[in-house]
């Protein structure tokens, strides 16, 4: 963590300009949740739920047809809210991370959102492959996470996906 400048660069604007789940969206969201993981989801910011969101329409039409996987995928962020960063807060900190600089308590859990989040889903009793995509998913493959699943995973995970192509592609019907 961060990404490519390229990387960066797409998600600023993935960031800057995400809506809001609509209710058939997040009707979605919550079928494929239990009810503590999807109080958790909806705890996190419009954009992040849109990312976490937009990865699982990735992933379905990737042809993924698991839970645990989309799980993993709506999932794997969730430790960015205990930072607190608006999307300013969030790009200095993804420049001091690149830098190499010291970095405030909150923009060092920015930095470790992955192993925040996997503590978290780990207490909530989620499957150990979205912890494990959770403390992994800006590094390498985990021996516990088959090359498959990982590959699905991080291409559903980059930035931006193509609203025009993914919205309005699944509702809580479809699952």
């Amino acid at each position: 963590m961060p990404g490519s400048p390229a990387h960066l660069v797409a998600r600023f604007f993935d960031v800057a300009f995400a809506r809001a789940l609509t209710g058939s969206e997040r009707a979605a969201v919550a079928a494929w949740l239990d009810p503590e993981q999807a109080a958790v989801f909806f705890s996190q910011s419009d954009a992040d739920q849109r990312h976490g969101y937009e990865a699982a329409l990735h992933l379905i039409a990737d042809g993924v047809d698991s839970v645990e996987i989309l799980q993993a995928g709506l999932l794997h962020d969730i430790g960015k809210r205990h930072a607190s960063l608006g999307i300013i807060g969030r790009t200095i900190a993804s420049i001091l991370i690149i830098l190499r600089m010291p970095l405030p308590e909150r923009m060092r859990m920015y930095r470790d959102h992955g192993q925040l989040a996997a503590r978290e889903l780990g207490a909530l009793g989620a499957p150990s492959l979205v912890i494990d995509f959770a403390m992994h998913h800006h590094g390498d493959r985990p021996p516990t996470i088959d090359p498959r699943t990982w590959a699905f995973l991080v291409a559903a995970d980059e930035p931006p996906k193509p609203r025009w192509a993914l919205r309005g592609r699944i509702t809580s019907n479809d699952t």
